[in-house]
């Protein structure tokens, strides 16, 4: 397997990293963090636009960049790394690519086009209580051409900033995909307060009208569809997390001294972080080998596993060599490693943790013995 990026796929990433890198200054992530509100900044949400960046998930016949899910991916790292208040995984991932693989022509007409300018966010409502995404427990009944859902959706990404949203729901004939807009009449969205302060809400359906997305029988691989591709690109925000937390921690001990020595010449101290960069690794490599086998269209759920196993144990232990190393610097506010402490934590959760994707792996070990 070759994962190098070409010369049009890192000249995308580049420009991601030079944007979000010039834009997000600790002063200024600061700044936003303390104006309050959702964390959102507008502002750098229409810079990407501008670069071409928010059109990478949309097809060329609809004004986009027409990029593969490898370099969507390696922009969503850059976010990672930057600790970016854009909802560019959930509107690219959870939104674009789902819309424009399954929407009709009228939606991705309609939505395609204003995603790829930076004027929707659209996003993917996966997550309910005690319930896999192919196993809805919101319903959807037909009224008349359209549908009608009812239902509640729990830590729904970007949710209080989104324009629409993608929803798995159970009808009479199986399971569906639907497309809500937000300001549509039965639709309510509580905002979540969330470790990392990511926009999070819960949605609640009462009787809101929804369109159809994709063949109404097709609903549970449709909806396995967005998840696996949602929880790749979780992956590569991790390489991005765990990467700049690494950074921070290794320029941190070779200035800070004791004894008059760096604390990075301490065996005990260069031991911790070297198991961090090993495992910042592997985040690496399995996040790469996933988001390569989807753009090649291969059999990817195995791989994707892996891969958030190890953004999930792996990042979780990254961030906490880093908070340790750093000793009370790592948790000031001024600083900007809590940014990325509490993001690898919320991720290490966000649509499974390391148990439930040892159990995937499981299952699919198990069905190719059978």
């Amino acid at each position: 397997m070759d994962f190098s990026y070409s010369d049009e796929q890192a000249a995308a990433i580049d420009l991601a990293r030079q944007i979000l890198t010039d834009h997000c200054t600790p002063k200024h992530l600061r700044s936003l963090d303390l104006a309050g509100g959702e964390r959102f900044d507008k502002a750098l949400w229409a810079k990407l636009a501008e670069a071409g960046l928010l059109a990478a998930g949309v097809p060329e016949s609809h004004g986009g960049a027409g990029m593969g899910f490898l370099t969507i991916a390696g922009i969503v790292e850059q976010v990672g790394r930057t600790a970016a208040p854009v909802p560019v995984l959930e509107t690219t991932v959870m939104g674009a690519l789902p819309l424009a693989q399954f929407g009709s022509d009228a939606q991705q007409k309609a939505w395609l086009p204003r995603i790829a300018r930076g004027e929707a966010i659209v996003t993917s409502a996966l997550v309910e209580r005690h319930r896999a995404t192919t196993d809805p427990g919101t319903r959807a009944v037909r009224d008349g051409a359209g549908w009608r859902l009812t239902g509640e959706k729990l830590a729904v990404p970007a949710g209080p900033v989104a324009d629409a949203f993608l929803v798995p729901a159970a009808h009479d004939g199986g399971v569906g995909v639907f497309l809500a807009e937000a300001n549509a009449k039965g639709v309510a969205r509580e905002p979540l307060i969330t470790t990392s302060r990511q926009p999070e809400s819960v949605l609640r359906f009462d009787g809101a009208s929804a369109e159809l997305v994709g063949d109404a029988a097709r609903g549970a691989e449709i909806a396995a569809w967005i998840e696996e591709r949602a929880t790749a690109a979780l992956c590569a925000l991790a390489v991005g997390v765990c990467s700049e937390a690494l950074r921070l921690t290794a320029e941190y001990t070779k200035a800070r001294k004791q004894f008059d020595q760096p604390i990075a010449t301490f065996q005990a101290v260069g031991q911790r972080a070297a198991d961090a960069f090993i495992d910042t690794e592997a985040i690496r490599l399995t996040a790469l080998q996933a988001a390569w086998r989807i753009e090649a269209g291969l059999p990817a759920g195995g791989a994707v596993a892996t891969a958030k196993y190890w953004a999930a144990v792996g990042g979780s232990r990254v961030v906490r060599a880093a908070q340790h190393l750093h000793g009370g610097a790592g948790v000031d506010r001024e600083y900007p490693l809590h940014r990325y402490y509490l993001w690898a934590r919320q991720l290490e959760l966000t649509l499974g943790g390391g148990t439930q994707q040892l159990r995937k792996l499981g299952r699919l070990i198990a069905d190719g013995a059978a």
